[in-house]
């Protein structure tokens, strides 16, 4: 989530075309990122009733069915500024909260004690189906973090599948710059895998023990349409939908197309290249996936490798028709402004990403329109319109948040290990869409593993008791060099040069 505290100075240049334009820095402080169940429980009162659209996706067949994806249509609320939140009920009774919804962690954790930022919390002296384990737990965020305790209790979604369930929460007692002023929700829904689960993958994330719960196959899909809404705006319009145990027809148009989740732990997909407007930033494709290349609802921005993103920032600057930017528009530490009824849109190129396909031989491309990453933020004076650049740089691999999500609906095909795109039926601005996908197109110009950044875990343990037996053996045959002339010629005294060898070591 981002948000803003603006003080004003302002500069003017002109862009070259036949009308003079006004640009004006505005210095911004962007607080940007993150921002064991029994079924006895549940109670269903409707039926699953799924059937497939003919590649495996599950489609609502029955409006009466326990998973009606109508009623879940216009579940969240939120934007790209704020976070996108479904409302749940915790408890016995049930008590009310808005809860982010996460694609980037696999906690669900709700404010359990006061915090000057939020309204309200759970109270779990009030509920009487409150269990805690005795067990803390702890997360820390790309910013943001919070400390607590794990517990369970009933959860209900009211717009989502019917009955109540047991779920492992983890209560939050404390925190330091996770929630923030003027947001509209309490807690963290995170949907990613268990390898990601705080303390251990043993704490079931919420989708997993609903999937068990309620029979629903093992599928999400989520449409944010916070596209062109300014972060500035005082009233949350409704925000999109999560869909659970499926995809929603409704909500997209056109063909899903699929590419596969390479690890899961976050929801990791492998990228191909990069376009800014037509032109490919010709990088080698394993500079996209350094680290990783994640798909997360919970990151405001689309965050790029430091190398991407500066190749992008110079291809913009290339191909915009203003050639003057202060960099602290590209930073993320001002933002840009122009004079209201003008549109900066035009001024910027379309960014692309390139997928691989299902059919590892293909890849397919998502593009996003200048509205998306061009974001309003504020208004100034009444006069002056202002905005931020939607992309940012990254130290921990390439994250394609809501800047790019905003533009599409997105299936969380976990059941087939996928990820699928589709244009967003909301992803549109004064009749003109603001996202397009394309393909298939040929991956023969590419390498066969792009995403070879990140060492998996199994496999690191096996290197590191590699180079530990190596070295252990190093260490015998230089004592024994060391050792045995001394005892030959100084009746068993240790030289200091052995000592010495052995720090070194160490």
């Amino acid at each position: 989530m981002a948000y803003t505290t603006v003080s004003i100075w302002a500069f003017v240049f002109s862009v070259y075309f036949d009308v003079s334009k006004c640009y004006f820095a505005i210095p911004l402080k962007i607080y940007s990122g993150r921002y064991n169940v029994s079924s006895d429980h549940v109670d269903l009162t409707r039926r699953v009733a799924l059937t497939s659209d003919g590649t495996g996706l599950s489609l609502a067949s029955d409006p009466t069915g326990t998973v009606n994806f109508l009623d879940m249509v216009n579940n969240l609320q939120g934007d790209y500024g704020r976070g996108y939140y479904i409302e749940m009920s915790i408890g016995t009774p049930g008590q009310k909260v808005n809860i982010l919804v996460d694609t980037g962690s696999s906690n669900f954790a709700v404010a359990a004690a006061p915090h000057p930022f939020i309204t309200h919390y759970f109270d779990t002296a009030l509920s009487g189906t409150y269990q805690s384990s005795g067990r803390t737990v702890a997360v820390r965020y790309t910013q943001g973090n919070w400390d607590g305790e794990l517990c369970t209790d009933r959860v209900s979604i009211p717009n989502g599948p019917n009955g109540n369930f047991t779920i492992n929460i983890a209560a939050i007692l404390s925190s330091e710059g996770f929630f923030l002023p003027e947001v509209n929700w309490q807690g963290i829904l995170g949907l990613a895998y268990p390898t990601l689960a705080r303390p251990d993958s043993s704490v079931e994330p919420f989708f997993n023990s609903l999937v068990q719960q309620v029979g629903i196959p093992d599928i999400f899909s989520l449409q944010m349409c916070g596209a062109g809404l300014s972060a500035s705006s005082t009233v949350d319009p409704p925000g999109g939908s999560l869909v659970m145990g499926g995809a929603e027809p409704t909500l997209y148009q056109g063909s899903v197309w699929y590419t596969p989740i390479v690890e899961e732990w976050y929801f990791q997909v492998e990228v191909l290249k990069l376009e800014v407007g037509n032109q490919n930033l010709e990088l080698d494709c394993r500079e996209y996936n350094m680290d990783k290349a994640i798909v997360d609802s919970g990151t405001t921005l689309l965050r790029l490798p430091v190398n991407v993103f500066n190749a992008v920032v110079e291809a913009i600057t290339r191909s915009s028709l203003i050639q003057d930017f202060s960099s602290g528009f590209w930073d993320g530490s001002k933002l840009a402004c122009w004079m209201k009824g003008e549109t900066p849109w035009r001024f910027f190129p379309k960014l692309s990403i390139y997928l691989r396909a299902t059919n590892t031989s293909q890849s397919f491309r998502i593009t996003i329109l200048p509205k998306l990453y061009i974001q309003p933020i504020t208004e100034v004076g009444g006069t002056l319109d202002c905005f931020r650049f939607g992309l940012s740089s990254s130290a921990n691999g390439l994250v394609i948040g809501a800047t790019v999500m905003e533009g599409f609906y997105v299936v969380f095909d976990r059941a087939q290990r996928r990820l699928g795109f589709a244009l967003s039926s909301c992803a549109v601005s004064d009749g003109e869409a603001l996202s397009e996908i394309a393909g298939p197109f040929s991956a023969a110009d590419v390498a066969a593993n792009c995403s070879g950044g990140r060492l998996k875990e199994p496999l690191m343990w096996v290197i590191s008791y590699a180079l530990m037996a190596v070295c252990a053996v190093v260490l015998i045959i230089l004592l024994l060099l060391l050792v045995l002339p001394c005892r030959r010629h100084r009746s068993g005294e240790i030289t200091d040069e052995s000592s010495l060898v052995r720090h070194r070591i160490k």
